[in-house]
């Protein structure tokens, strides 16, 4: 099993992890690099925090964050995606040699899906109730895994429609969910796989592992998310969005050469 690791690049000063600390684009361009010798498959590089409730941020600000940022790692030979809800943001970054878009969104947004065609590129289709501004007054559902294999669903057909055929599907862990939830998703991820597209999961550092593990700051979260992105693979995920590559790389490996002994004890 191939499972590749994404690694969050957060070029925002209000990030829930780390807002600040890659601010500027010489220190962003250096932690991206880092990533990618890490281990990361590509760099996932965002301008807008989407923490809970965040407050938006202007296109101009945040196509002055992310370009500098792409087009240094691009330059240095790493592969990138852009996180951002905007399409015009997402055009921009892929017209800077980005690869994949990764829409919280869903693709919601007019013209997202057209900028990701356009260029050839992939897409991650996210569930997310409502925006980050209001998502976690919101996390009641009569059937959590119903309702978010609906919502992607509806992002997979803007994308199929246009002739897009690099997909990931991504949950939402943490967006407009609560810890109950995200466990339950976390459980029954097999059952989002009949939509015939590999899953991506992002549960790095997000409340619930605090809310689990006792951990308040999202830097002391690092153990717990490792047995989340584990977790994910058990459920069938493909991909994973970490903030910590080395230590989910050496986990995956061990995880991964050990597994098929346990299973056939099973």
């Amino acid at each position: 099993m191939n499972v590749r690791i994404a690694g969050v690049l957060n070029v925002t000063p209000d990030s829930f992890s780390d807002g600040g600390r890659d601010a500027s684009a010489a220190a962003a361009i250096s932690r991206g690099l880092t990533l990618w010798a890490e281990g990361a498959a590509w760099v996932d590089v965002g301008g807008e925090s989407t923490r809970p409730g965040a407050a938006p941020v202007e296109e101009s600000e945040e196509l002055r964050r992310v370009l500098p940022v792409i087009e240094g790692l691009v330059a240095a030979g790493a592969p990138v995606s852009i996180d951002t809800q905007k399409p015009h943001v997402a055009r921009a970054a892929l017209a800077a040699g980005a690869r994949l878009v990764n829409d919280v969104g869903g693709l919601r947004a007019p013209g997202m899906a057209e900028a990701a065609a356009e260029f050839g590129a992939g897409v991650v289709v996210m569930h997310m109730r409502g925006e980050p501004q209001t998502m976690q007054r919101h996390t009641r559902y009569d059937d959590v895994v119903g309702e978010v294999r609906a919502g992607l669903e509806r992002g997979l057909r803007r994308a199929t429609d246009l002739g897009i055929t690099e997909i990931w599907l991504d949950p939402g862990l943490g967006f407009g969910k609560d810890t109950q939830g995200n466990l339950t998703l976390l459980r029954r991820l097999p059952e989002l796989l009949d939509l015939g597209f590999p899953l991506y999961v992002g549960a790095s550092r997000k409340s619930f592992i605090g809310e689990l593990t006792g951990r308040d700051a999202p830097l002391e979260r690092g153990y717990g998310s490792v047995g989340a992105a584990l977790a994910a693979v058990v459920g069938g995920a493909s991909a994973l969005r970490v903030h910590d590559v080395a230590a989910t790389r050496d986990a995956l490996a061990v995880f991964l050469a050990a597994r098929p002994a346990v299973v056939g004890a099973a």
